[in-house]
């Protein structure tokens, strides 16, 4: 079992866990994630890491309360344990000294940016941070990313905070003036990565995109989290979660992600009205 020894709210639905596994903590490395149960009878789940302390022996995670495991999750407290955490998963994020690079991140991915803006910055690199949501109530975090980017900005689709717009207008403005970029990582929603892939393409600069497809075992056995790379399949979990943002299928990718849709919904109600139940 895996005591929850911190937790807080961030925004709206999104909490911060702090969780005690030391042996995680020990081995973890931006842009990995560990696969979690909330109790024995549970779904696995993969959430990214969003920040370790090998001294104390914990690893934090940000989730946002959607479906079922993540309302259940929701309901633990200080002292709670959760039955399994198993990690640190896939590839690291490649760090080094690439010059200048633009970090993008969509909605709560703020918290798996924050690690990579980390590494990237203590690896000699001009740091450029975007972060975007829909209204500056989502927003979290800010100072974090600050105190490790040259640059920092802020968008949203109503302009409450920073410029209005969307998260991958500053770049394309940058590129379109000229501005020497040599790498992009852009993390978010499906659909925000897909734009950013769009956008850098024309310019020819390497961008990278951290895959959150259905996931089960985390070990490349079960085949579920499997995405087309360049025509060729690649699992998430073992080849990932980072991969070329401009080689990715991603009307295939999304198309799957909707696979259970109607599933996770009765499941929600069920979960939300245990009454309900027969």
């Amino acid at each position: 079992m895996y005591p929850i020894i911190a937790t807080e709210e961030l925004v709206p639905r999104v909490r911060v866990y702090r969780i005690h596994a030391p042996r995680v903590a020990q081995k973890a490395a931006a842009g990995q994630f560990v696969i979690l149960r909330v109790d024995e009878k549970g779904e696995r789940i993969p959430l990214t890491i969003a920040d370790w302390d090998a001294a104390e022996g914990s690893v934090s995670v940000v989730f946002m309360e959607v479906g079922t495991t993540t309302t259940k999750l929701s309901r633990l407290g200080i002292g709670d344990a959760i039955a399994d955490f198993v990690g640190p998963l896939g590839n690291p994020t490649e760090v080094e000294n690439f010059g200048t690079v633009c970090l993008m991140a969509g909605g709560f991915a703020t918290a798996t940016i924050v690690p990579i803006a980390r590494a990237m910055k203590a690896a000699g690199n001009h740091v450029i941070t975007i972060v975007g949501a829909r209204n500056k109530d989502l927003l979290f975090w800010q100072d974090r990313l600050e105190a490790v980017s040259d640059e920092f900005i802020v968008t949203t689709d109503d302009g409450s905070a920073g410029r209005k717009g969307v998260v991958t207008e500053p770049i394309k403005e940058k590129l379109e003036r000229g501005d020497k970029i040599d790498r992009v990582i852009a993390i978010g929603p499906s659909i925000m990565m897909k734009f950013a892939a769009l956008t850098t393409k024309p310019f020819g600069i390497k961008t990278i995109v951290s895959m959150n497809p259905i996931m089960i075992d985390g070990t490349g056995m079960c085949g579920c989290c499997r995405v087309s790379v360049a025509g060729q399949t690649r699992f998430a979990c073992v080849d990932g979660p980072e991969f070329d943002a401009h080689a990715i299928d991603w009307d295939s990718f999304m198309s799957r992600q909707r696979t259970y849709v109607e599933e996770e919904k009765r499941s929600l109600e069920k979960c939300r009205c245990p009454e309900t139940v027969e």
